[in-house]
């Protein structure tokens, strides 16, 4: 028995930074935008042999962004504002303004960046596309179709991840002076995504990975089931291609019953966030549709419990058709570090035996393919793997006996309030004398140009630790003063 093993995205930076070091050299003017081209490529060429060596047997493509993937889909489907029509959107130029903004006295141009929004309840945070009322939507970008075809020339077996028009919607903003909501325009994005998908069909894709993260939320299933049918009937009239529905970071919940009732050919389940969908999810989903095994966290930091998630995964094979299961990560690897191999000789032995970044849980997700198949195969793997989870769930750097015992003693009364809301409150009130609608802020004051002058002073050996410390000191007060003085609470 053989098991598909792969993942649904793996993080974009490089090993050393490579790509932010890249595209900051281009930004500067130092590089060239066909070396930020070319220096991209390789680093996609170099994930994807890692995946390979790692033991996947398939490998995501599309993945990779100069920036953010939500920026950009809407780039590839000509969601572009008004603002930066006049910038060169056939190159960078329109994109990274749409990304960062961009200021030039030379050539007369000043233009704000797409507002930034927190990308579900991750650390991550992507531009948010703003769609206009009668929104021309065009096939602007085929990057997608570019590096799957990269990955193909380069003999790997690679599935194109799309971000579905649904959930680039739904994370889209009305455009200012607009009044339409952008779900309401799908029916003209709609034959875009087909010609894309066409053009993937066409370079020899077999399996597209559909992200509908929006899936995770609670959806007006009347608005929501109605939209993704339309998009995913006219997408099934595209001959030669397979989609994975794909969803992360909870349970698809109510979603799931009509979403395993739409045209496509497997679901992604995120069983690390959505466990609690397993048994459902086992008895709604058909025979005929693969279930991706979303088994290891792809956003954390530690080694997964590979015997407690290979039972879950027998379990998924025990109740499904031979062939129809797949293993992945639970989400993209995008939000972990890329590997464990530059912290050696930094962490001691014990919490390097506890960790995995996105290079080992590649690693992970193809053991545990392997060990379905044939756990003796891999015997030696699970037994250091179990041997890791036992000696972080153990060691009093995690748990601490004497805590424990604290915790096991309190009864219910420890979580029960001594007294009532309304004695609480005129306590409060009493003590803070708060106005009735406080006011502060969450603070991140940007860095002034002054501040980042003494960073690159002290860097440079120019300024010693103690003056540094005492310069920060100071600007620090100068901004708790100021915002004393303007009235914050």
């Amino acid at each position: 028995m053989s098991i598909k093993s792969t993942v649904l995205g793996f993080p974009r930076m490089g090993s050393d930074r490579q790509l932010k070091k890249l595209v900051e050299k281009f930004w500067a003017g130092k590089a060239t935008e066909q070396e930020l081209v070319e220096g991209s490529k390789q680093l996609r060429a170099d994930h994807w042999a890692l995946q390979k060596q790692h033991g996947l047997t398939e490998v995501p493509a599309g993945d990779f962004s100069y920036y953010d993937h939500v920026l950009d889909a809407a780039f590839a489907v000509g969601i572009i504002p008004e603002r930066y029509q006049q910038l060169d959107t056939a190159g960078t130029q329109a994109y990274f303004a749409m990304a960062r903004g961009l200021q030039n006295k030379s050539i007369g141009i000043d233009v704000p960046s797409l507002e930034m929004k927190k990308w579900f309840d991750t650390n991550y945070h992507f531009m948010v596309p703003e769609v206009a009322d009668n929104q021309k939507f065009v096939l602007h970008s085929t990057k997608v179709v570019d590096e799957f075809k990269e990955a193909r020339a380069l003999g790997y077996t690679a599935r194109p991840v799309v971000l579905g028009p649904v959930s680039l919607l739904a994370l889209s903003k009305t455009a200012k002076g607009s009044s339409t909501k952008p779900l309401e325009q799908l029916a003209s994005l709609v034959p875009v995504y087909v010609e894309l998908l066409g053009q993937l069909a066409a370079a020899g894709a077999e399996w597209v990975q559909m992200d509908e993260p929006v899936l995770a939320l609670d959806l007006d299933a009347a608005v929501y089931k109605a939209a993704f049918e339309q998009a995913y009937s006219e997408f099934a009239k595209i001959d030669g291609l397979k989609y994975l529905l794909t969803s992360y970071f909870n349970r698809l919940g109510e979603n799931l019953a009509w979403a395993a009732t739409l045209p496509v050919h497997g679901i992604h389940l995120d069983l690390v966030r959505g466990s609690d969908d397993l048994d459902t999810a086992l008895a709604t989903i058909p025979e005929d549709k693969i279930i991706s095994a979303g088994l290891i966290n792809g956003r954390n930091i530690w080694k997964a419990n590979l015997g407690q998630q290979l039972a879950v995964l027998n379990k998924i094979i025990s109740a499904r058709t031979p062939g129809r299961v797949w293993v992945s990560s639970s989400c993209s690897l995008l939000h972990s570090p890329h590997s464990l191999q530059p912290e050696v000789g930094h962490l001691d032995e014990e919490t390097l035996g506890w960790l995995s970044f996105a290079e080992e849980k590649v690693e992970e997700v193809a053991t545990l393919a392997a060990a379905a198949a044939d756990p003796t195969t891999v015997q030696a793997k699970l037994q250091v793997n179990a041997a890791n989870v036992a000696s972080r769930k153990s060691s009093e750097r995690i748990t601490r006996p004497a805590v424990q015992q604290r915790l096991a003693a309190l009864d219910r009364s420890f979580y029960t309030r001594k007294a009532p809301f309304t004695e609480r409150q005129t306590l409060q009130r009493a003590a803070l004398k708060l106005p009735l609608f406080p006011n502060t802020n969450i603070g991140s004051f940007p860095q002034s140009a002054e501040v980042r002058k003494a960073r690159a002073q002290f860097r440079k050996g120019a300024l010693a630790e103690a003056e540094y410390t005492e310069y920060l000191e100071a600007e620090t007060r100068k901004c708790i003063e100021w915002q004393d003085q303007i009235g914050l609470d």
